[in-house]
């Protein structure tokens, strides 16, 4: 009998020598923690489509952080959810909004141990659920929506925000928001752009997170699920328009995209396992159809393979602490 000369298998011997020659790695300090913070509630409250995640009370927050800071995370984004809504979201840019106080109190809390990064854009604070401001045939307007972005970029930098995550999808949104930030002197406010940002049925457990008053859809505005090549070139135009970073979202069906943008911007490369890819897993894990712990580390894994240099996961505390042991 002939045997192959080349064995491949030899590699995979045992643990220590996978663990030497593993390609791809995952570290605490690639992960950040998506968390909501709810006006006007006294404790946390469990998202029912989420299991484990919790739209917090502004205490409730602060320690969530701090546990998140303790086992190494690298970042928060935080999301608000405010008691009152109207047409042009007057709440997000109100200093005194659930978003920008929550700000305030984490950058004092945490923010010498992790990056306090928020979200900017307008669908939690509008009675319409858009990311923006409508015209008058109820088209969501991007140039009369850039200037409220502006100003809520304002109000987040003044709350001492260290990341905007430019979550909107509108047109020349960078650009406008970096010039309006350096002619206020927040010239070193780092600026994430959610260039590619689909469309997608994954999004569904977040509505309830948000309490999203949305009717209809975003698709006018987010990228349609089978434009590839329109993925890569929204992150181009982010890059060039000066943003610091750039986001692929939803992550695992969107992993083809996020590895043509890792190569070719020249920039760091985030992605969003979004809601309905965590709400997935868990529910499987539920039912006993999968091993939560290995399934939730593979899902993180193949993100990190396909080249996201960080990762916005709802597990990112509890991978972490896997991570440590």
């Amino acid at each position: 009998m002939s045997f192959p000369e080349i064995r491949p298998r030899r590699l995979r011997q045992s643990t220590a020598v996978r663990n030497l020659v593993r390609e791809t790695s995952l570290e605490s300090r690639q992960l950040v923690l998506p968390m909501f913070v709810r006006e006007g509630i006294a404790e946390a409250v469990p998202i029912s489509s989420m299991p484990g995640v919790a739209q917090h009370s502004l205490d409730s927050l602060r320690r969530a952080a701090v546990d998140a800071a303790e086992a190494g995370v690298g970042g928060v984004m935080l999301f608000g959810v405010p008691a009152v809504r109207d047409a042009v979201g007057s709440g997000a840019d109100d200093p005194d909004g659930i978003l920008n106080i929550a700000t305030a109190a984490l950058v004092s809390e945490v923010g010498d141990a992790l990056v306090v990064q928020t979200d900017l854009c307008l669908d939690e604070f509008t009675d319409h659920g858009h990311c923006g401001v409508l015209a008058e045939d109820g088209s969501v307007d991007n140039d009369a929506t850039l200037e409220r972005y502006m100003s809520m970029a304002l109000a987040q930098a003044r709350a001492g925000s260290h990341l905007l995550g430019l979550s909107g999808m509108m047109d020349g949104q960078v650009a406008a928001i970096r010039r309006g930030l350096d002619a206020e002197g927040f010239a070193d406010t780092l600026l994430l752009g959610y260039a590619a940002k689909y469309a997608s049925a994954f999004y569904g457990p977040f509505r309830e997170a948000v309490d999203s008053q949305l009717q209809g859809d975003r698709r006018t505005y987010q990228l349609d699920p089978g434009n590839r090549r329109e993925g890569l070139r929204e992150a181009l135009i982010d890059e060039a328009e000066g943003a610091d970073i750039v986001m692929v979202k939803p992550a695992m069906g969107f992993l083809d995209v996020l590895r043509e943008v890792r190569d070719a911007v020249h920039i760091p490369v985030w992605a969003y396992q979004v809601s309905g890819e965590y709400a997935m897993i868990e529910a499987a894990s539920a039912n006993g159809w999968i091993d939560r712990r290995a399934a939730v580390m593979e899902s993180l894994l193949s993100i990190r393979r396909a080249g996201a240099d960080a990762v916005l996961t709802y597990w990112a505390t509890e991978a972490a602490g896997w991570l440590r042991d």
